[in-house]
């Protein structure tokens, strides 16, 4: 197998410039940079990461611990964070909970601590997280994705109630005065988040906040929400936790006669991809799943790397305009 000093004689500079680049060292010029990777393709050369494991009494490895992989946002939290774990050369060690409790999280942590990570993302979104890392006693550093962390954990987060807010001040700028809200469940971070957005906006305008029906973020409880409110209309707007309860939502109102956006105007979360295809295109907050995930592995190789101290960073979500939102019909709203 080529040796770090075949890449060296092969590129025609020093062996600690190899390393400079295989470690992705910001004081590198392109030319070199450009020179080194060819080097390395061209003799196949690969790091030898358990003697390198030996020198800096690392792993190179991430564990990352996740739940609710069915659902749009923690799959795409989860892909995020992987994908810039490995860009910052870490491996990734995945442990998906089939359900969340204290021992679980327990456990699957100390598996990780087993494997000898060097730092461990913890993307489960639910309010007793904290409170089960918090009972253990971590030695290394570990971010907690999908919020603030607190004074022994760090934190990564998108503004959830930011985004909330953005969707119901723009239904508000439009006119509306009747907003109702179709959340999440109430355990789930991002749910009650989202929930606490909407009342935010809505007592900051003077309107009252009291519709509030709670789904599971799928289509199925969408759509059988938006039966109800079909069926007996008091809102001419709505908030829905998610795109995928939206979606469902649409469907009802949809087979009920009900009119998006001419009776009612109708925001949602996530922007997944197929949103911009339903009928109408949604108007939605959007998530930035890359930036968060380099968010967590900013946070986390600061610790692991330069020693610093716990903290958090919060990533800013955007509104997306489509066809499904517009000014309520003259009348009573």
């Amino acid at each position: 197998m080529p040796r770090l000093e075949d890449v060296a004689d092969r590129a025609g500079v020093s062996h600690q410039t190899v390393s400079r680049v295989i470690n992705n060292h910001p004081n590198v010029s392109k030319a070199t940079r450009a020179k080194v990777e060819a080097a390395i393709a061209e003799l196949g050369y690969r790091r030898n990461t358990a003697a390198r494991s030996l020198v800096t009494r690392r792993s190179q490895t991430i564990g990352v611990l996740a739940s609710e992989l069915s659902q749009y946002g923690p799959a795409n939290t989860l892909l995020g964070v992987e994908q810039a774990a490995r860009d910052a050369g870490y491996f990734v060690s995945i442990a998906a909970l089939r359900e969340v409790s204290r021992e679980a999280i327990s456990d699957a942590v100390n598996h990780f601590m087993d494997q000898a990570v060097d730092g461990i993302a913890v993307l489960v979104p639910h309010a007793d997280t904290l409170t089960a890392l918090d009972e253990m006693e971590l030695s290394v550093p570990v971010v907690a994705v999908g919020s603030l962390g607190n004074s022994n954990v760090s934190g990564a987060m998108v503004d959830q109630r930011r985004g909330a807010r953005l969707a119901v001040e723009h239904l508000i700028s439009q006119g509306h005065r009747r907003i109702g809200h179709v959340a999440g469940p109430r355990d789930w971070t991002d749910g009650s988040e989202r929930a606490e957005g909407w009342r935010e906006a809505l007592r900051g305008a003077g309107l009252a906040d009291d519709l509030l029906l709670e789904g599971d973020w799928s289509a199925g409880s969408g759509y059988g929400i938006g039966r109800k409110l079909a069926a007996d209309r008091h809102a001419t707007a709505l908030f829905v936790g998610n795109d995928q309860m939206a979606l469902g939502l649409l469907r009802a109102f949809t087979e009920a006669g009900v009119r998006v956006p001419d009776d009612v105007s109708v925001v949602g979360f996530d922007d997944q991809p197929e949103s911009a295809y339903f009928t109408p295109p949604l108007t939605t907050v959007r998530q930035d799943f890359e930036e968060l995930g380099r968010r967590c592995m900013d946070t986390m190789l600061k610790e692991i790397e330069a020693g610093a101290g716990v903290s958090s960073t919060v990533v800013t979500p955007e509104l997306v305009l489509r066809a499904s939102t517009a000014p309520p019909a003259a009348g009573p709203g």
